[in-house]
This record gives structure tokens, sequence and C-alpha cells, in this order.
């Protein structure tokens, strides 16, 4: 009988609640009080989340974000600054470290390619990029990152399914370091909506997503909630953390 994994869908969310709610499933499972779990959400506002160590003054036009209304949060793990909003899936993974590969790569790989079948599926050639992105065509399709804890592991990422570029390259600055043939940050990513000429709803990626990872990790995915103890933590890392411009606009 097939390993069950709690399958969580927050729906529509606050900017400071979303990075709050990947969190406090990480902390639950650490503790040993839930399952691992796949978590869905799309935030409800346009919203840069910056990777923890990421400057703001490097990666985002914060002056141009507070004119357009578009938040900044900090999330913990690492990686860089991304725009998203309500035409972008977010998905969270929480499991033990003993069910990827070790390594940080490997586990990548694991991870984003279930997620490059999901699109592929599609009628595309999704394909996974080392280290932590799913291309199609060279351009990127969805972004990831991870966050690591006594045992346990949180992949989070988005999934581009249809996204405002024009907000996107106003607020988020070009890393020249990195991408030095680059004027700006559209150039890099592809919605799947523009990619298929056609639109595509959210739903149906989140059941492709879903059927990938069952067959990945050989798992049955059980609908459930969060528990009271994971809500009790969303709300203190809301109120202590994540709403707050110490915590969001401190480096």
């Amino acid at each position: 009988m097939p390993k069950m994994w709690r399958l969580v869908d927050s729906g529509l969310v606050s900017p400071p609640e979303s990075v709050a709610l990947d969190e406090a499933m990480l902390e639950a499972h650490i503790a040993g009080v839930v399952p691992s779990t796949l978590h869905y959400y799309v935030r409800a506002r346009p919203t840069v989340s910056v990777g923890y160590f990421q400057k703001i003054s490097e990666s985002v036009d914060a002056a141009e974000a507070s004119k357009r209304g578009v938040a900044i949060v900090r999330r913990k793990s690492g990686g860089s600054s991304i725009f998203t909003d309500t035409g972008q899936l977010i998905y969270g993974l929480v499991v033990h470290e003993s069910e990827l590969p070790s390594g940080m790569s490997e586990s990548f790989c694991v991870i984003c390619s279930a997620i490059a079948r999901a699109l592929s599926s599609f009628g595309l050639d999704a394909r996974y990029r080392p280290m932590n992105d799913v291309e199609v065509d060279g351009r990127k399709t969805s972004g990831n990152a991870q966050l690591r804890r006594k045992g346990s592991v949180l992949q989070h990422g988005t999934v581009i399914v249809q996204t405002d570029l024009e907000a996107m390259d106003a607020v988020l600055k070009v890393d020249k370091s990195k991408n030095p043939s680059l004027s700006r940050p559209s150039e890099r990513v592809a919605s799947l909506s523009s990619l298929l000429g056609r639109a595509v709803s959210i739903d149906d990626v989140k059941e492709r997503m879903t059927s990938e990872f069952s067959k990945t990790f050989q798992v049955q995915f059980e609908k459930g909630v969060l528990t009271e103890s994971e809500r009790a933590i969303v709300n203190r890392l809301v109120a202590e953390r994540y709403s707050r411009n110490e915590w969001n606009l401190k480096f």
C-alpha cells in the first residue's frame, strides 16, 4: 500500500501569510506532528519574494514597488528575488531528507524534473536546468528554492501560468553579474499561456503536478487542512516577522 502524504490548497493568500505558511508546515514536519505535505497557493496581490540574503537595493526598485502596490516579503530560503502575482501558482513540498537523494543538487533534480514532466504534459518540451529552474526553449517557467532543517526539507517555487511581465520588469532589477546580456527580467522567463497560445487553468497545473509528484515519490495524496498548531505558528510568524519592514527590508 503506498504511503499517504497530505495535500493542502490554501487558495488566495496574503503575501505575509504566504511565506509564513511554508515555514509553519516545515516546523510542524520537524516536530513530527504532520506528514510530508504538498502545498499550493496563489498570492492575492503582486509581490516580490526576496531571497534571504538578497539586498533590496540590488534586486528591487522599492519606490516603484510601493507606487504600484507591490508587496515585498523576505523568505527564509535563499535564491534570487522573484515577482509573483495571481497568474502564478506557488507550491511548497515538505518531506524528510530520507525521501530525497542526498545532496541539494540531486534533490532539486528529482523535484524539478517532476515539475518538468507535468508541464510537458501540456505539449511542451519542459526541461530541468540545474541548479533550480525548469525551462521551455531556454526560458524559465518555474524557479525553485530549498530550506533544510533538522532532517526535513522544504522546496518551494513558482509556475508561471500567466503573469504581468510589464510589472515584473518595472520592479525587479537585473543582476548583471549573473546575466550580463540581460536587459530586463522578462527576457529570461515565459508563461505557459504564452508558450501554448491559449489560456491555461491554474487548477489544471495543480492536477498535473500532483499526479507527477505522486508517481515520483510513489505516494498517494490525501486532501487536508492546516492543524491548529500550524495555524498558530502562521499567526505568530506573520505578526513577528513577515508583516514587518524590519524583517522584509533588513538587507
